[in-house]
Formats: structure tokens, sequence, C-alpha cells
């Protein structure tokens, strides 16, 4: 039974006693009645299950949590220092894994989807997948340890401090553009000193410091994976009743790339769905007037409305592909589905208030007609367009079937496409010259141009077997890709985008078939160069697949053919 509160002879509660209060009460300073377990002001904020008492007769949830993480970093400072041997300050690398053996993935299908993990595969589920790696060193060893970090006075267990906030945005922005986000970092850090009535919603604050746990792996801060993807997935229906719609967009993006990129499809395909559906009831692919501005100017505001539409657009393209579905984003003839956003221009463009207005006409469109915008050269739109290749190709290759008849209409679509495939290639930084330019931009080109070469093998896969010219240029797609795999350094796989694992597993499928067809000729052909190329992309394969599992199960396919 509750215990009731105490009556004086007025019939009235009596004071409590000093110390008597509930944690949260004297957290925010309101009278509190007492009552056990939930005290009446947490009753009617709904915050029952958080009602705790500090009476000494008991631990409290909060201390029991700062035991065990106090328990957790006894035993990390216990791995790194066998022996007795005193820690030191470590240089931490997030992207030097030891490695886990993708073989674990167990045998997959021919194919790539039916090869991919599902939902419930316990080999997807980061808690078990990388739970062997967790005993490596924290990167938080010789700075502020996990429990100073995550507790005071003035934050709930596992809210994180501003300190604490900067320090995962920090992790995260080298990533932001691997996982389709962009955003001014600089402005998203100031934002969190900010009150949080002004701060980003918590849907997608939590959804990035999810990312910052997941590109940490294996360090210890990846055991916070859970916690802000649970904070982020609780805080989604928050957002769309209170009307910031497009931080709920941009984090439903986040929480699919990062299900995506674990195996568990069911999960990604929902949230990108999602996020394409709301995208397109807000109709951002038209840049119609939206009336939730919040705190930004004008010029910001529409500058995230192009960001939150194009990240949608690029997750629905790319990832439709993967799961062999029709994309959710439409882009018809007709006025009310056509794609007319503005192509996105760089960040210190709208810093500097150059917002550009509504395009000129229908955006995708015309790009894939061959005409050239001239304020699509961004990195940013470049990808788009990269994007807009990739699902176009692949639209016309599912066109193709044993003993379809070829009519001269589909050869010139498959020439025209080809042809623009050429035009934006010949826009994107040589590959020869990719050390050159910043890492970001590195990373980005390497995806528009794996885009690319992966939409030339969708287009002449098909014909390859009888045609000699499609046959070649398979053949040179995969050859690029090679020269360009060699290119990049064994510690930049883990901030490539993840759906470069499965445009590699289709341009290597491209290589098998092709060495399965000079193995069966006569007279026998020297294969071994083909074979050395198979063995490029089984490299860079098992590089990407340490960061994102879902490659794994391609990976293992490939390895075995190699055999």
């Amino acid at each position: 039974m509750a215990n009731k509160p105490t009556l004086d002879r007025a019939g009235t509660a009596a004071t409590l006693q000093r110390g008597k209060a509930c944690l949260r009460c004297r957290k925010r300073k309101m009278k509190c009645d007492g009552v056990k377990p939930a005290c009446q002001q947490c009753v009617r904020a709904k915050k029952g299950d958080a009602c705790e008492y500090d009476d000494g007769k008991g631990k409290t949830r909060t201390q029991l949590l700062k035991e065990t993480i106090a328990k957790l970093e006894d035993r990390v400072r216990e791995l790194e220092t066998p022996s007795g041997v005193p820690a030191s300050v470590m240089l931490f690398d997030p992207h030097d894994f030891s490695g886990s053996s993708p073989d674990s993935f167990g045998s997959p299908d021919s194919t790539y989807l039916s090869a991919f993990p599902t939902a419930s595969d316990s080999s997807a589920s980061p808690s078990t997948s990388w739970s062997q790696l967790q005993g490596a060193a924290s990167p938080l060893m010789g700075g502020p340890s996990l429990h100073d970090m995550f507790f005071d006075e003035r934050h709930s267990p596992f809210q994180p401090t501003n300190d604490a906030s900067v320090m995962l945005l920090d992790i995260f922005a080298p990533h932001a553009r691997q996982c389709g986000l962009e955003i001014d970092m600089e402005s998203l850090r100031q934002s969190v000193a900010l009150p949080i009535t002004e701060q980003r919603h918590a849907a997608f604050l939590n959804a990035i410091y999810l990312w910052a746990c997941f590109v940490s792996r294996p360090e210890p801060l990846s055991q916070n994976e859970d916690h802000y993807l649970r904070l982020s997935l609780d805080a989604l229906p928050d957002a769309l009743q209170t009307g910031n719609y497009l931080d709920a967009i941009r984090a439903s993006c986040l929480l699919s790339t990062y299900f995506l990129s674990n195996g568990r499809l069911a999960e990604g395909t929902y949230h990108a769905s999602a996020a394409a559906a709301l995208a397109d009831q807000l109709r951002l692919g038209k840049m119609s007037d939206a009336e939730d501005v919040k705190c930004m100017k004008a010029g910001a505001y529409e500058a995230e409305r192009i960001f939150a539409f194009w990240q949608v657009f690029n997750l629905d393209r790319c990832w439709s592909v993967v799961l062999q579905k029709q994309p959710v984003v439409t882009d018809g003839p007709a006025p009310r589905s056509m794609i007319t956003a503005p192509w996105p221009q760089e960040i210190a463009e709208y810093k500097m208030g150059h917002v550009s207005g509504s395009s000129q006409g229908p955006t995708i469109q015309t790009f894939l007609s061959g005409s050239i915008s001239a304020n699509g050269f961004s990195s940013a739109a470049l990808r788009v367009k990269a994007s807009a290749l990739l699902s176009q190709s692949h639209r016309l290759a599912d066109k193709c079937y044993p003993g379809m008849k070829v009519s001269a209409q589909f050869i010139e679509e498959i020439n025209n496409l080809e042809h623009v495939i050429a035009l934006f290639s010949s826009t994107l930084m040589p590959i020869d010259q990719l050390d050159t330019l910043l890492l970001e931009e590195k990373y980005s080109t390497i995806i528009a141009h794996t885009l690319a070469q992966t939409a030339v093998v969708f287009l002449h896969r098909f014909f390859a077997a009888e045609n000699q010219a499609s046959n070649e240029k398979c053949a040179q797609a995969a050859r690029f890709c090679v020269s360009m795999i060699k290119r990049i350094g064994e510690k930049e796989f883990g901030f490539l985008d993840p759906v470069i694992g499965p445009c590699w597993s289709w341009v290597a499928d491209s290589v098998v078939s092709r060495l399965d067809r000079l193995e069966m000729s006569w007279p026998l052909s020297d294969t071994s160069d083909v074979v050395a190329e198979l063995a490029t992309f089984v490299y860079a394969m098992s590089k990407i697949s340490m960061h994102f599992p879902v490659v794994a199960p391609a990976l293992s396919r490939l390895q075995k053919r190699l055999a």
C-alpha cells in the first residue's frame, strides 16, 4: 500500500522534513507531498516511474547506475593494464579495428538482398556482433570519465551535459555526410548551450548522438547506442506533435541509415518511408511555404528545408535499389508530383545569405535529360545527381528479362542515360587527384564516382554475356572502381557512405560473371587480372564490413567465389 502523507490537526498535509522530498521535486524546486511510491507532482506529470527518494534506506536507480558505470570503468582499466602495468594516456583512433570475422553471418544466398541478415538476426544487433570487441581501449581515458561527463546535479542519468554533447558532436562531425546529413556543425555545437526550448529537437539530437556512438565502435562509448536510439525513437512523436517537422524528417533519415547499415532492414525501411512520406506531405520537393519557422532566420530555414528534402531523396533513391522496392519520393510529369526543389548549395553559401529561389523547372528530370545547371555543382548537388543516376539506371535494368525483344526505343533510352552518366562523371574530380581534396570532399567524390560506375554496370550487365561492347563497359567500370579503391587509405573506409558496400558488391558481381565466362571459354584465357580485380573488391568490402555489418554477407559470398 502506498504511504499516505501525514495530516496535522487542521486536516492539511504537514510540511515534509528537509531532505524527504523526491529527487525530481528537489531538482525542480517543487513542493512534494512525500507519497510513495510516487508523489502527486510526479503522477500529474506522468513521471511516476521516475519518482525516487533518497532517504538513506536504500540505493536509488541513479546511484545504482553510477556504481555500474564505475565498475565498467574499473574493468576497462584492468583490461588496459594487464599484469599490474600502470595505465597511461592513450591516443584514440576510432577507426583502427582489430576486425571481426564476416563469416559469422552465415552462408548468404546468391543475391545481395537475400544475403542480408534479417531484423531478428542476432548477428545484426550491435549488442552481440561487436560484443567481443568491447574490451578495447576507452577513448575517454586520460580525459573526463564517463561518470564525470554524464552525471551532475543538473542532469538526469545519461542526459549529456553541455560538454558531453559537444564531445559527441565533435565525434560525429567528420561522419555527417557519411550518413547523408548536410548541416552547419558549428551552429549546432553552439545551440546545445542554449535553453532546451531553443535547441534542436531531442529526436534529432539523440539520433546524432546515436551515430557518434555507432562510429566509435568498438570503443566503450558504443555501449550507449541503445540508450540514444531509444531516446530518439521515444522523442519522434513529440517532434511531430510540436511541429518540428524538419527535425523529425532528419532524425528519421539518420535512424533509417543506422538500421540499414546494421542489416536491420525492416526498421530501416520503415523510417526511410516515414521520412519520405512526411517530406511529400510537406511538399518539400516543391519548396512550398512552411508555417513552422521556429527560431531560425528565413534564409537558414529555407536551407534546412532544401537539405532535408535532398537527404530524403538520397536515402530513398539509393536504398530502394538495395532493397529492390519502388521509391517513395515521386517525380512524375504532373505538377503535383514533379520535383522542382533547387539544387543544394554549399553551407557557406547559405550562411552568406545566398539562398536560391525556386527551381526553374523539374530539377531531376532536367538533369536526366542531359541539361547542365549552373547551380548543380556543390558536393551535395553532385551526390543527389549520383543517386538519381543509380535509381534511373536500375529502373531501366529492371525492364530486362530473358528472351525479351529489345526495341530501338529501349536502346535509345540506355544510350541517352549513358551519355548523361558520362557528362556527370566529367564534372567530378579525376580519381588520380583525389588526394588533393580535403578529406570530406574526397569521400564525397568517391561515393559519387562509385554510384556513377555502378549505374553503368546496371545498364550493361544484362547484355554483357552476348554483347562484347557491353561486356567491355562493365569491365571498364570495374577497373575504374578498383583503381579508386587503391587510393583509399586503410583508415578511410570508416568514413565512406554505407551504400558504397552494396555498390561494390554489384560491380564485383559483374567481375564474377566475366570470370565465369573466361573460365568456361575455349581456348582457356588468362584470368589472373580478373581474379586480382575481384580480390581488390573483397579487400575493400572486408574493410567496410568492419564498420557496417550489412556488407558482411555479400562479402562472404565473394570470398567463397574467390577461394
